[in-house]
């Protein structure tokens, strides 16, 4: 995942760069590339979340902050290498953004990529078991209550 998130970083740069130094021959492959990465990212981001959801049903204690931000979850060089491809591509977007304006979508693939290798292979906590009684239904809490009125009115029912 990340030799995926540097390449795909490099894709961008390449089309996305020339457009804003003005080669407007290649504005509808950039554009193309653009969308083709995030529409690459919501598949992603899709497949992270839900491996996140099936490591929490197994007992691993995953939130947000440490299934896409890592925190952690991952060693010190795989953050760095992950974030950096996140930041090299949020700099591209931000300075090709005035002529490439869907570049602006593309981060999103590097921070999904870094939620799947969370997923996949991050290390999170064991979740602390609860022990949760089951909430008693309405009709079970009127029937109580109304048995309690009675047994103060001089007496149970039927009596």
């Amino acid at each position: 995942m990340i030799e995926v998130s540097w390449a795909a970083d490099a894709l961008f740069a390449v089309t996305a760069i020339p457009v804003a130094l003005g080669m407007t021959a290649l504005d509808p492959v950039s554009v193309i590339v653009a969308v083709g990465l995030f529409l690459a990212s919501l598949g992603v981001w899709t497949y992270a979340f839900g491996l996140g959801l099936v490591r929490s049903a197994r007992g691993d204690d995953v939130s947000v902050a440490n299934l896409f931000l890592l925190q952690g979850s991952a060693p010190s060089a795989t953050k760095k290498h992950l974030f950096g491809a996140l930041g090299l591509a949020v700099l591209i977007a931000a300075t090709t953004g005035f002529r490439a304006p869907a570049g602006f979508l593309v981060p999103m693939l590097p921070l999904g990529l870094a939620g799947m290798w969370a997923a996949r292979h991050g290390t999170f906590p064991a979740r602390e078991s609860t022990t949760v009684r089951p909430a008693r239904s309405k009709m079970a809490r009127s029937a109580g209550e109304r048995g309690r009125r009675e047994g103060r009115a001089g007496g149970r029912a039927g009596e």
